[in-house]
């Protein structure tokens, strides 16, 4: 059997953790800052978990994660 293809795109989006969640960057942090609080800046620089109705869906993109 051939190997599976990993997603590229996903690929670079999500991390896979040592428990099998998938981590995610925060969106919302690309332009437009100067309107954006320091606080709600800082916080969208955190990685967030995805969430678990995406569980599925990220690890057929990700089969090797």
């Amino acid at each position: 059997m051939p190997k599976m293809k990993t997603r590229r795109a996903a690929a670079k989006r999500f991390n896979a953790t040592g428990t099998g969640e998938f981590k995610r960057f925060k969106a919302y942090k690309s332009h437009i800052l100067e309107k954006k609080s320091p606080k709600r800046k800082r916080n969208l620089r955190k990685a967030a978990i995805a969430a678990d109705a995406d569980y599925k869906r990220i690890k057929k993109m990700l089969p090797y994660a």
